[in-house]
């Protein structure tokens, strides 16, 4: 299984790729909204976790288009701040606050993964 990670934090990222290839994954990560785009169109991911904030593009925006292409694809959108109250991340499977701690995420993603 493939998943796409797509934070601009090096430090998150690195994290989650340590992490979830320790869980046997395929680890792919991209640090904007563009890189994201291009990864998941060549790469063609099992699931992508996604930042909300941003600098060149913002996670809703990269979600639409993920979610154009690929409508069953499942996104965990991942962020440092609660943005569940904002009904744009509704279009994604899942949202996990950011954290050291990954089980949420790891948990999150072997639950999508079993659909």
């Amino acid at each position: 299984m493939k998943i796409l990670v797509v934070d601009d934090d090096p430090a998150i990222r690195m994290l989650y790729k340590e992490e979830l290839e320790e869980e046997g994954y395929d680890v792919v990560v991209a640090s904007s909204g563009k890189e994201a785009l291009e990864l998941f169109e060549k790469e063609m991911p099992d699931l992508v976790t996604l930042d909300i904030l941003m600098p060149d593009m913002d996670g809703i925006q990269v979600l639409r288009k993920m979610k154009e292409m690929r409508p069953r694809l499942p996104i965990i959108m991942s962020t440092a701040y609660d943005y569940r109250d904002d009904f744009a991340v509704w279009a994604s499977e899942a949202y996990v606050v950011k954290s050291s701690d990954t089980t949420e995420l790891k948990e999150t993603i072997r639950r999508l993964l079993q659909k």
